[in-house]
C-alpha cells in the first residue's frame, strides 16, 4: 500500500498565507515586549547608577565632615586655595575622579541628567542631599529615604 493521493487530489504543502501572518504577528507581539522589557530594565539601571552616585558622594561628604570635625552647615578650611568639598574629597581620595568630575556638573548622570550642588563649600544639614540629579522630579533620581547617609 502507498501513501499516493487519490487521482484529482493535490497535496499541498507548507503554509498558507493566513498561517504565514498569524506566525508572524506572534513573532512581532513577542519582539515588542522584549524591547518594553528592555527599556524598562535600562531605565532602573539608570535610575540605580544615579542613586549610587549620589549616595557614594553624599557618605565620603559624611564621612570626611565626621573625621575633620565639621558640623552641618560648616565650611571646610581653604586648602589648595578652594573651599569646595568636592575638591577636598577629590584631593584627599574620598571619591575618585569620575565622581569629582559629576560633582562639577562634567560628566552627566547614567540617564542623562545634570547634577548641581546648591552650596558646594557649605556640609549638608541632616536630611538635605549634597548634590542632586535633574531628574529627580520625573524619573525619580532621587532616594526614596536619605536620612542615614
Amino acid at each position: 500500500m502507498t501513501n499516493n493521493p487519490p487521482p484529482g487530489v493535490v497535496r499541498h504543502r507548507g503554509l498558507t498565507m493566513l498561517e504565514l501572518t498569524l506566525v508572524i504577528a506572534t513573532l512581532l507581539t513577542l519582539v515588542s515586549i522584549l524591547f518594553e522589557g528592555s527599556r524598562a530594565w535600562k531605565r532602573g539601571s539608570d535610575r540605580t547608577g544615579c542613586i549610587l552616585t549620589l549616595r557614594n558622594v553624599q557618605v565620603a561628604a559624611r564621612s570626611y565632615q565626621n573625621i575633620y570635625g565639621y558640623n552641618c552647615g560648616d565650611r571646610p578650611y581653604e586648602e589648595h586655595g578652594t573651599r569646595d568639598i568636592a575638591a577636598h574629597l577629590f584631593s584627599k581620595g574620598y571619591i575618585g575622579d569620575r565622581l569629582y568630575r559629576q560633582t562639577r556638573g562634567a560628566a552627566k548622570c547614567p540617564a542623562g541628567g545634570s547634577y548641581s550642588r546648591e552650596f558646594p563649600d557649605i556640609f549638608p544639614r541632616a536630611g538635605e542631599l549634597y548634590m542632586v540629579c535633574s531628574l529627580s522630579g520625573p524619573d525619580a533620581h532621587a532616594p526614596a529615604s536619605h536620612g542615614e547617609w
